[in-house]
């Protein structure tokens, strides 16, 4: 997938892969419509944070839910 382009489609694969390899406990909360594409660069960063890593501590998953939060609409 090409991620290089701000495109919802590319908005809806990021943040589901961020909800499936965190795991989290309210993904409904976390709507791919949620965010705004003008945030885009922000969110593929976090996304690539969290694809590279293998686990997180609680605190980190606590600071990448605060982040996905600050990128909402």
């Amino acid at each position: 997938m090409d991620l290089s382009k701000p495109t919802d489609e590319n908005i809806s694969f990021m943040i589901t892969s961020i909800k499936e390899k965190l795991r989290l406990v309210n993904a409904d909360a976390m709507k791919p419509e949620h965010f705004d594409i003008n945030r885009y660069d922000d969110l593929r960063d976090l996304y690539e944070m969290v694809q590279a890593r293998k686990s997180f501590s609680p605190n980190e998953m606590q600071a990448i839910a605060s982040e996905l939060a600050s990128l909402r609409k």
